[in-house]
């Protein structure tokens, strides 16, 4: 499960990062309100925790954004504030918890795993394609799809923005642990697989190439009218 963590404490923001790491989690960190909007935009996140004051915005204004982007992404707000006011503006804006520091990381990593049992689940399912990114499994009509590694974390990202056109530089960074070491070439390798593995066999579409732009998500597949609708919008 992948975690954001937006602290403007450098310490305490590497002792999380290490902290969860250890415990398995995948973890994208921010010291700021700006570098976290930019991870918000090309990852999806199962929790995200965020100091409340930060140097340039306001924690319960990205919890906000965070759940008009996707509900199911908890929110845990950590802060200062010791006041009973304090907590609950921050629950009532859509923070998920609220912890007050100092906190003890134990009790902490408690609260996150709990939190993420009762998240709901990351399950796919648009028509007769259901994809399963906890295991890795793609089931289409019944039948499940033998698709593994970066080819399968393609397809469900572009799966999970399938209303948007992804460039190649947001693929890389939302997938690739190390973008800058690797090249967009990477992308149509994944995009051919996907097309091989699963697409031609099943004699559907599930990617479209939208040129110069970059991907979209197309299953199910689109009217003539649908497409120009969605490229001018």
């Amino acid at each position: 499960m992948r975690i954001l963590i937006i602290e403007d404490e450098i310490t305490l923001n590497r002792t999380l990062q290490e902290g969860l790491t250890d415990f398995g989690y995948q973890v994208d960190a921010a010291e700021n309100y700006k570098d976290a909007e930019y991870f918000i935009d090309i990852r999806n996140y199962d929790l995200v925790l965020t100091d409340w004051m930060l140097p340039d915005g306001d924690g319960l204004e990205l919890c906000k954004m965070v759940k008009n982007r996707s509900s199911r992404t908890a929110v845990v707000i950590i802060s200062a504030r010791d006041d009973k006011e304090s907590e609950i503006e921050a629950l009532k804006s859509g923070a998920d918890d609220y912890i007050k520091k100092p906190f003890d990381f134990d009790i902490l990593l408690a609260r996150i795993e709990a939190r993420l049992r009762f998240g709901g689940t990351n399950v796919i399912e648009i028509d007769d394609l259901i994809i399963n990114p906890d295991e890795e499994k793609i089931e289409y009509a019944g039948n499940e799809i033998e698709l593994k590694g970066k080819p399968f974390e393609v397809l469900t990202h572009l799966a999970r923005h399938r209303d948007q056109i992804v460039s190649k530089e947001q693929l890389l960074d939302a997938i690739w642990e190390e973008p800058e070491l690797v090249t967009p070439n990477v992308i149509e390798v994944a995009i051919n697989q996907i097309r091989q593995k699963m697409d031609k066999p099943l004699q559907i579409s599930t990617i479209e190439t939208i040129r110069r732009r970059g991907y979209r998500f197309c299953y199910p597949n689109l009217t003539e009218d649908e497409k120009a609708a969605k490229n001018n919008s």
